[in-house]
């Protein structure tokens, strides 16, 4: 997808960055991944996009490859990205570009934001299968979001700060920091007017972070609207074709047993009794 912002020289991006741009010993790759999802060892690239950054201060044109996956991406992925299986008619695979990806990374450092949590790892997963195992260790990881998070504190004394101009005394006392919270939502009350008004739609939206798992701790995610799981030797796998093979049914009858929360155990015991559990916003447009 093309993107609106352009390349452009170092000198025009401010005079620290070109700065930064022209002391550099090697280059620095600002890149990001489209993904089938976020486990690096099941999932898979279908969007990659590298810009390099010279010593010097080069700013080269970004390389963008749409990538087959070779499986079938889960709705939940298209919902992020909206890139189709069909939308990759076409495209090459991985290992038909590793080999020029390759070239265009090794002995390089990495940026862009939030890679080093997920981006790095998937591109280093996809090389290793394409037979291309470059060493990445020593290469650095500039983060933006790191560094946003840094500067930008996202704790209850910055977001009172924000949105009262207040400062928060009596930090972490429980008192202190409810009647903060309650003047911070006030705040984003009266700073975004789009804001709902109705607990229901609150709810909804504090909640989004949490949309892409069954249960409260995350021992389930949906795929394809149905539940997979998320630790341990069946990470990735469905809960449907678990409960559907004999030998796996035994671990389902330990999880009931074992230390965990209700709320999975519920969704373990429906698919022990034959019922998988769907999510339910997809049905909700389902019946729209």
């Amino acid at each position: 997808m093309t993107s609106e912002l352009r390349v452009l020289p170092p000198g025009a991006l401010g005079p620290r960055f070109a700065t930064f741009a022209e002391a550099l010993q090697r280059p620095v790759v600002f890149f990001d991944i489209e993904a089938t999802g976020t486990d690096p060892l099941s999932d898979r690239i279908v969007e990659l996009s590298l810009v390099r950054v010279l010593p010097g201060g080069t700013v080269e044109e970004p390389r963008t490859w749409r990538v087959d996956p070779q499986m079938r991406i889960p709705i939940e992925a298209i919902e992020i990205h909206g890139i189709t299986n069909e939308a990759l008619a076409g495209a090459p695979s991985f290992a038909q570009i590793a080999e020029e990806v390759a070239a265009l990374i090794e002995g390089a450092d990495f940026a862009g934001f939030a890679v080093g949590r997920f981006d790095v790892r998937m591109l280093h997963a996809e090389l290793v299968r394409a037979g291309h195992n470059l060493d990445l260790s020593n290469a650095r990881v500039l983060d933006s979001q790191v560094i946003y998070h840094r500067r930008e504190p996202r704790h209850l004394a910055a977001a009172l700060q924000f949105y009262c101009g207040k400062e928060l005394v009596n930090a972490h006392g429980a008192e202190a920091d409810a009647l903060a919270s309650l003047h911070v939502f006030a705040g984003q009350l009266s700073r975004y007017d789009d804001l709902a008004l109705a607990v229901e739609e609150l709810h909804e939206l504090s909640a989004t972070l949490n949309d892409q798992y069954c249960d409260g701790a995350r021992r389930f995610a949906w795929r394809d609207h149905e539940p997979v799981f998320n630790f341990g030797r069946l990470r990735g796998k469905s809960l449907r074709w678990v409960a559907g093979d004999p030998t796996e049914r035994k671990y389902l009858r330990w999880f009931l047993d074992g230390n965990f929360e209700e709320d999975a155990k519920g969704i373990v015991r429906e698919a022990l009794h034959g019922r998988i559990r769907r999510r339910r916003a997809a049905e909700a447009v389902a019946q729209a």
